[in-house]
């Protein structure tokens, strides 16, 4: 847990005239914005003190809202963690196949939170977590620019000519992926292992990419989202990045929708019934805490 007690604005500003009331639902940390949307169909959201029937409702700080009777929680400080993904998990809440995700072993003082970005199940390495929307979605944005790094263990003989062909872009099967910065690392035998920068992070992009030169990925890891590395973290491991470096990357002037700061994270109540992912309101959906609906790297 970071110590500086220092409070930091985030990239994405708060509309002047509010926001929609599941978003403001989802941020107090209740729930997803989706399953937000579904307490309200249900009927169970009340708008100053009337039953809520739509989400396509704009609510102010003035507003009253109450979930199943109960006022919203204040919502936290927006914060940054750097987690180990783990090989074999998924980054979506929820798995219709029951595979294993990577919220289903993260501290349980953890808040709820989703995913910047998302890595395949066969993938792993450097997966930031936050508890802000808004953080996620500037962290996302193509426009930030920041810079996705891996070290990718390919079967097959590495033509160093060929990746450095990729900085001018390529395209596969119909699909043009913007530069990519690729560099042998070493030969050993029939693999190899490579050095890969891009922005995109298009589906499965280095994969395609490297079948494209007649080379299969055996590994992938990602080893650094824009400024912040994986470094020494141990796989399933998570470390909540400083409030002071967070505010250092995204820069000082920018205006906030939550103020990025180090409030400690609350234990998170055990909800009854089956669900193992606490957080929504008595008897409510399941929380999911990863909204992103980008497709895996």
């Amino acid at each position: 847990m970071t110590t500086d007690g220092e409070r930091l604005p985030t990239a994405m500003s708060e509309p002047a005239k509010g926001d929609r009331v599941a978003k403001v639902i989802a941020r107090a940390g209740i729930c997803s914005r989706r399953d937000a949307e579904r307490l309200i169909a249900e009927g169970r959201v009340r708008l100053d003190g009337a039953v809520l029937t739509s989400p396509a409702v704009t609510v102010t700080p003035e507003s009253e809202i109450t979930v199943d009777g109960k006022a919203l929680p204040t919502p936290e400080p927006a914060r940054l963690w750097r987690y180990h993904k783990p090989k074999g998990t998924v980054t979506s809440a929820r798995d219709p196949q029951g595979r294993p995700t990577v919220f289903d072993s993260l501290p349980e003082n953890l808040p709820r939170v989703v995913s910047i970005g998302r890595l395949d199940i066969t993938s792993e390495g450097l997966l930031l977590l936050t508890n802000d929307g808004g953080l996620k979605r500037k962290l996302e944005l193509p426009a930030t620019g920041w810079t996705r790094r891996y070290r990718v263990r390919v079967h097959g003989k590495v033509d160093s000519a060929a990746l450095a062909k990729l900085s001018g872009g390529v395209r596969v099967e119909g699909i043009e992926y913007g530069p990519i910065q690729a560099a042998l690392e070493r030969q050993t035998g029939a693999n190899a292992w490579v050095k890969i920068a891009l922005k995109e992070g298009k589906n499965r992009e280095v994969r395609r990419v490297m079948e494209h030169l007649g080379l299969v990925v055996n590994r992938l890891i990602r080893v650094a989202y824009g400024p912040f590395q994986l470094g020494g973290l141990s796989p399933g491991k998570v470390e909540e990045v400083p409030g002071k470096v967070v505010r250092e990357q995204l820069g000082e002037a920018q205006s906030a929708e939550r103020k990025v700061g180090t409030a400690r994270a609350k234990p998170r109540p055990k909800k009854p019934g089956k669900s193992r992912q606490p957080g929504s309101p008595a008897g409510g959906p399941t929380r999911k805490r990863d909204a992103n609906r980008r497709r895996p790297a």
